[in-house]
């Protein structure tokens, strides 16, 4: 298929922009490169620097690309900024895709692929997570994800819109070959910050917690890998082809990884000891957080290619041994 990846230039967009392409489909690549890099889009793949507020436009590269199914991965994602400037998270992941959206009705595009987050669980009643769970975001970031979601709820019904919406845990790793990876500005996720940590680039990396009911004291999370994140993106495509579908997806390992041992894989991988500085819990952390994933694996046939925290690590590591600046280099 011809698929627009909205988006497609930054972390995640740009790792399923290659698995599309290895899996035979079209992609074309759409994005405003305030967070992106242009250097994660390979140079033979169609590339658009247009915003999403430019409805027309939207709605004549639908036309001209004549795309079937669009893929969004464009919102801002960095909690603690939702919750001192909401307004940005609002006009970019809820106001900025309704034009998206609008466009692809007026083309007559009806295929959505949505990236939305754990986040819109809030702090869960159980675990592992399922999603029948009640959602209940505790900061802006996940409000914003579960408003789209109830958004893409409504087209479904009024519109025939199909869509699925992929409910990430912590995505981790770069590409197998090293070539594309993470590079964010400012970086908060933990295994960049404890590889820079290693090799000297940051001081020391802030441990937020220390004192959870976890079994070291440190939070738990459910890393999986990019490329697998990917994969499902794709895998869910055959089910798009009845008009009005809706489905939802967890997607993790259901292994979690303590913070204490993410800084362990880092070790290994990299050779040198990690410099941490304990530092209080922050608020709204939850201890816990991880999948159940059964639903993408049995609905999907997903399958998880990098099941442990060492397999994840190595393929970062391998991406920061060669980019040791990012795309700069």
């Amino acid at each position: 298929m011809n698929v627009l990846v909205v988006g497609g230039a930054g972390y995640i967009g740009s790792h399923c922009v290659r698995q599309l392409s290895a899996a035979g489909h079209k992609p074309v690549v759409l994005d405003n490169l305030v967070y992106g890099h242009r250097g994660a889009v390979a140079a033979d793949v169609t590339f658009y620097q247009v915003d999403l507020g430019d409805t027309a436009r939207l709605t004549e590269i639908l036309r001209q690309e004549k795309i079937e199914l669009v893929m969004h991965f464009a919102a801002y994602c960095y909690v603690g900024e939702s919750v001192t400037d909401p307004l940005k998270y609002y006009f970019n992941n809820v106001s900025a895709p309704l034009h998206l959206l609008d466009a692809m009705l007026k083309a007559g595009v009806k295929k959505f692929v949505f990236s939305s987050t754990c986040a819109t669980y809030g702090v869960p009643a159980s675990l592992p997570i399922v999603e029948t769970l009640p959602q209940a975001p505790i900061n802006p970031y996940g409000q914003t994800k579960l408003d789209m979601e109830n958004v893409l709820k409504a087209l479904a019904t009024a519109h025939g819109l199909s869509f699925s919406a992929f409910r990430y845990f912590n995505a981790a790793g770069a590409a197998e070959d090293g070539t594309i990876g993470e590079d964010h500005d400012p970086e908060t996720h933990l295994i960049p910050v404890a590889i820079d940590a290693a090799l000297g680039k940051r001081p020391s990396l802030q441990l937020f917690g220390t004192d959870y009911p976890t079994p070291d004291g440190t939070c738990l999370r459910d890393y999986v890998h990019v490329d697998d994140l990917s994969r499902a993106h794709i895998a869910v495509f055959p089910k798009l082809n009845s008009p009005g579908q809706q489905f939802f997806y967890n997607l993790g390992t259901g292994k979690p990884s303590s913070n204490r041992e993410v800084i362990a894989a880092v070790e290994r991988a990299v050779g040198r000891k990690v410099p941490v500085t304990e530092c209080p819990r922050r608020a709204g952390d939850p201890p816990a957080l991880y999948a159940d994933s059964t639903k993408a694996q049995t609905e999907l046939g997903w399958k998880i290619k990098f099941p442990t925290i060492d397999a994840i690590v190595a393929t970062a590591w391998k991406w920061h041994r060669s980019h040791p600046n990012g795309y700069a280099d």
